[in-house]
């Protein structure tokens, strides 16, 4: 059987599209995710400094994006506890962090088993091998060779699955780890933002 005909082969390329597809749809989520948080604050700042409750909560809808969503959930507790304040703005950072971060966890798991599913297919191929070379029927030198190369050929296949996808799960953990500090920032400024104007209300 040649390597494109064998089942481990098909696997492979069956991991490999499923990795593609959900590093660009990741990609251009976290891309989205994105946007200049102080200058986003500053601005919501500006509106609830004039009184405008709803317009900032408008602002926070329309835009959309995990910080937005965050600022959103301190103006909703604003009149609340400062306990209560604290624990829904985190509960929101958390609710965001978590889509965020899914289907992260998919692509390190195709990169880590893709090397060990090429080596399976490696051993395979090494038994077939062995048993050719046991067996009573006459056995070429070619059939030999290639059946030793289809088994090199599928565990390097699952080296060259797992390398560029291991590379990709790092570039994205890299932008998530940085949104994650912005959002994290963003939650510390809203935050003291209502903690010090509900002190001045007093």
């Amino acid at each position: 059987m040649t390597v494109s005909g064998s089942p481990i082969f098909w696997i492979l390329a069956c991991l490999a599209l499923a990795a593609v597809v959900v590093f660009f749809e990741r990609l251009l989520e976290l891309r989205r995710a994105q946007i200049d948080w102080q200058d986003f604050i500053k601005g919501v700042v500006n509106v609830l400094d004039a009184g405008n409750e709803e317009e900032a909560l408008a602002i926070c809808e329309d835009t959309s994006v995990p910080v937005a969503n965050v600022v959103a959930a301190a103006i909703r507790h604003r009149n609340g506890s400062q306990r209560a304040l604290r624990e829904a703005v985190d509960a929101q950072g958390r609710a965001e962090t978590g889509r965020l971060d899914r289907r992260l966890a998919a692509l390190s798991l195709i990169g880590q088993s893709a090397p060990l599913i090429g080596l399976l297919g490696a051993v395979i191929g090494l038994i077939k091998t062995v048993r050719l070379v046991d067996s009573a029927v006459l056995v070429t030198r070619a059939d030999l060779l290639g059946s030793a190369m289809d088994a090199l050929v599928v565990a390097a296949l699952g080296l060259a699955v797992a390398i560029p996808v291991m590379i990709m799960h790092g570039a994205l953990r890299i932008r998530m780890d940085r949104l994650t500090t912005e959002l994290e920032a963003a939650a510390t400024s809203i935050v003291g933002y209502v903690t010090a104007k509900r002190e001045v209300g007093k």
